[in-house]
């Protein structure tokens, strides 16, 4: 599957997991101010006087409907509006234990399960070939390079970091047929207005080293003094 469609998945079913979750405890709630309101309606109207008493609070839970109420929701009396006012309530915990979250669970492992999923099968960067794109070279030691691109892959499709001079030589080698260059035609191409080069090309292709052999079974050798090759390892 397309790893953007995936991505889009994964929200859905987080985002569905969370409007379950939430369209749950609003259900549970409003059923439970329903019960609780007619409880206290029918209390107060059996006790008839405005004083809250222990028995007034067992009258109260005998007449709750929903069981998980009783002994958990509480009478209190607003002394701030003039007069007598007494109401119910409960605590949201207790409303999110009564709701039915089952649903919502549900969709929150099947969320995390595709999360693995997407995590263990994202697509990698497959390395570059002639046989995925006519215009690349064959790979070389375990070295891939994209003539579209211009870019050098290793074994495991990540780009080599090389300076723009280390590009260069590295394409003249793979360029070549046999994957080797004289030191004349190295200075020439690099640097073509300088007389003497051969201390800048003894520079570069000491750096260039290290980087090569990190990335690819190869190396890069003197050849007589007047030339440079790749070999493999």
């Amino acid at each position: 599957m397309n790893q953007k469609y995936a991505v889009v998945v994964l929200f859905v079913l987080i985002l569905a997991s969370s409007l379950t979750s939430i369209g749950s405890y609003r259900m549970t709630e409003q059923l439970v101010m329903m019960d609780m309101d007619r409880a206290l309606e029918k209390t107060m109207a059996e006790q008839r006087r405005d004083v809250i008493t222990a028995d007034t609070i067992q009258v109260f839970n005998s007449y709750l409907k929903l069981e998980q109420l009783r002994g958990k929701a509480v009478l209190a009396i607003d002394t701030k509006q003039r007069g007598f006012h007494c109401y119910a309530k409960c605590s949201a915990a207790t409303i999110f234990s009564m709701s039915d979250q089952r649903p919502a669970v549900l969709l929150w492992l099947t969320a995390m399960l595709w999360g693995i999923f997407c995590l263990r099968n994202r697509p990698k960067m497959q390395p570059i070939s002639s046989v995925d794109n006519p215009s690349s070279y064959d790979d070389f030691g375990g070295l891939h390079f994209s003539e579209a691109e211009h870019r050098f892959y290793d074994e495991q499709g990540q780009a080599v970091k090389l300076t723009p001079m280390q590009q260069q030589l590295m394409e003249m080698f793979f360029h070549s047929p046999t994957h080797q260059l004289s030191k004349a035609e190295i200075c020439e191409a690099l640097w073509p207005k300088k007389e003497d080069a051969n201390e800048t090309l003894y520079t570069l292709i000491k750096r260039l080293k290290p980087v090569i052999e990190q990335h690819a079974n190869l190396r890069i050798e003197a050849e007589r003094g007047k030339a440079y090759r790749i070999i493999k390892l």
